[in-house]
């Protein structure tokens, strides 16, 4: 079980505080520990694609002309792995099971599948 989350980010302080047991879990700051290529591979076999994983919220969407732009599955990936602020966030992993983003839905059934 694991959370790629950012420290700084009060939306997921929030969210890490209504998780049941977070000692269970591994946590992963994003900013001071960068994920991996693999690690984002991993996440997206089983979010079904890297573009589910990315933030168009990100302050950088907007000022690198990205709004603008079609992107690709490779670029998803490449833009993630460059930049921790694309990385749709929190992103929960329990078990086979993946939760991305802090809506109130995908908070509750990550709630409800740790307790």
């Amino acid at each position: 079980m694991k959370i790629y989350h950012l420290s700084t980010c009060s939306t997921c302080q929030r969210i890490l505080k209504q998780m049941p047991d977070l000692a269970r879990f591994e946590l992963q700051d994003i900013k001071t520990e960068p994920i991996t290529a693999a690690q984002l591979d991993a996440m997206r076999k089983m979010a079904g694609s890297y573009e589910a994983l990315f933030s168009r919220r990100a302050i950088k969407f907007r000022s690198m002309g990205l709004d603008k732009k079609t992107l690709a599955e490779t670029d998803y990936h490449d833009l993630i792995l460059s930049e921790y602020t694309f990385l749709k966030r929190p992103v929960i992993m329990i078990g086979e099971k993946i939760f991305v983003g802090n809506s109130k839905n995908v908070v509750q059934a990550a709630v409800a599948v740790a307790s």
